[in-house]
């Protein structure tokens, strides 16, 4: 039984890798949330897993939203930061 549900989840593992690969980055950069070079690296990353298929347009979106909120954020900080109070 073992044999035959992996062989038919198969086709599925793809997905399964590729779902784990998004987790791993998103969890890497809450980490480097604070980092405009890690936020620009996600990016990229994210745009390299579109290009080679790993993620669909909506996922590519979702993530770039994120990614560029965070960095917003990051830089509206740096702005209030510098001018004083």
């Amino acid at each position: 039984m073992g044999l035959v549900t992996g062989l038919l989840t198969l086709p599925l593992a793809p997905v399964r890798g590729t779902v784990w690969i998004a987790e791993r980055l998103m969890e890497q950069a809450e980490r480097e949330a604070g980092d405009e070079a890690a936020i620009r690296r996600r990016l990229a990353e994210l745009q390299m897993l579109h290009d080679i298929g790993a993620i669909n347009e909506d996922e590519l979106a979702a993530g770039e939203d994120q990614l560029l909120a965070r960095l917003n954020e990051l830089r509206a900080g740096e702005a209030g930061g510098s001018h004083g109070a």
